[in-house]
């Protein structure tokens, strides 16, 4: 019998908060979280700004001894998890049976902040320099390795690395390792630490990123006619998910059912994405939620701010969900988030259940003037009260990886 899969619990560090009730109002309010970067000089980048996380303070989440071994994005990630048990009320080695507890925590480059310093050293003072924690710190599923160690959670552990595809990814895989009964409870998400001179300047050279730096928040605008690229972003989004008998035995509150799962690739191009792969990927996860394209109210979309990436997309969309694509609200929160490549996926479905929860959608900010051929409802500049019952969040990486997940409004009341 296929396990129910639902959520319990989530965690954020992001540069509109580092709490649920934080991070959520500042969505409601179409705030905007980027900002000139201050992590060092840009006066040679064509790209000043990101969305950064100005107050993060490792020491807050762990002790201080092993955040000096861990990556910033590692430390995102576990300060997340923390947040994310807290939120669910959940503590693994005193409510659950540790070796069914897994974690699935990716990111698309990992430790980059900790390569670029350790080249330093090399190159300045020799190799007898390199601090022999480089390669535990820098390596993408020490994020997994190290929520593991720190929560005691003995079951399931991998790492997905799928560019911007990556906690997406994570969270479905999840969903299928409880669903299948491999896991009672997973732990899952992304994290991405990447606002550094080699991260900033291959994405700059890429010509990826905006670059309206005397209006840093207004520079993320996804399908507006104006928008120049995405801003970077920062941190990490997770997940506690349970199977529903779990969640229910121990009585957990409920924020939103986990019901589909679909990936693909594009077979296409390295950068440029391909309308039929996203297209194919959304299709696979309404055939295995087993729901009709009309049941989809609304879409956290990729949307990322690029030229080519928003038309492709909503293209996409017309292709996957036919005539319905008009009826339903598609935002993208990466106008107020910044585009946080292998934590994106995370940070929205987070917003996907809390959207399912507190029937309310949060806008796509900075929509001056909707391109054309982005003619669908991108909820613009306010956020809207709607009573939600099925959400779709969507991830495309370079690579042509394809990630989509659907979830589902919970009730209470009668468990369904």
């Amino acid at each position: 019998m296929m396990q129910r899969v639902v959520v319990t619990g989530m965690g954020v560090m992001t540069s509109l908060g580092k709490d649920i009730d934080t991070f959520w109002k500042h969505l409601m309010e179409g705030k905007s979280g980027v900002g000139m970067i201050e992590a060092f000089d840009t006066s040679d980048y064509p790209t000043k700004i990101a969305a950064a996380i100005q107050d993060f303070n490792p020491e807050d989440y762990m002790e201080k001894r092993d955040a000096r071994k861990m990556d910033r994005f590692v430390q995102f990630a576990l300060a997340a998890t923390v947040e994310a048990l807290k939120h669910a009320d959940l503590n693994i080695r005193e409510q659950a049976d540790a070796e069914r507890v897994g974690v699935y925590v990716g990111s698309g480059i990992g430790g980059l902040a900790t390569w670029e310093e350790q080249h330093r050293i090399l190159l300045e003072k020799g190799p007898k320099r390199v601090s022999p924690f480089f390669i535990p710190m820098m390596i993408a599923n020490m994020a997994s390795g190290q929520i593991s160690m720190k929560t005691g959670a003995k079951g399931p552990n991998s790492t997905a690395v799928t560019a911007c595809a990556t906690g997406t990814h994570s969270i479905g895989e999840s969903y299928k390792l409880i669903q299948r009964g491999e896991a009672d409870v997973m732990i899952c998400g992304g994290a991405e630490a990447t606002i550094t001179p080699t991260g900033v300047g291959g994405f700059c050279a890429l010509r990826a990123m905006s670059t309206r730096n005397d209006e840093p928040e207004k520079a993320s605008r996804p399908f507006d006619v104006d928008r120049d690229g995405f801003v970077m972003g920062e941190g990490s989004g997770i997940l506690i998910l349970e199977s529903l008998e779990h969640a229910q035995q121990r009585g957990a509150r409920i924020y939103a059912e986990v019901i589909g799962y679909g990936m693909s690739g594009d077979a296409y191009h390295m950068t440029d994405p391909d309308p039929d792969g996203a297209a194919r990927c959304m299709t696979r996860a309404l055939r295995d939620a087993g729901i009709e394209t009309t049941a989809v109210d609304y879409v956290n979309a990729h949307g990322t701010s690029t030229p080519v990436g928003d038309t492709s997309e909503t293209i996409a969309l017309k292709n996957a969900l036919g005539d319905h694509a008009y009826n339903i609200a598609v935002s993208s929160t990466k106008s107020m988030t910044g585009h946080l490549l292998g934590a994106a996926g995370g940070v929205e479905a987070v917003i996907s259940a809390l959207t399912l929860y507190h029937g309310a959608i949060a806008p796509t900010i900075n929509v001056d003037q909707q391109d054309p051929e982005c003619d669908l409802d991108v909820v613009p500049n306010e956020a809207r009260k709607s009573d939600v019952q099925v959400a779709m969040s969507n991830s495309f990486g370079f690579g042509g990886h394809n990630a989509t997940i659907l979830l589902k409004k919970f009730d209470q009341v009668s468990g369904t």
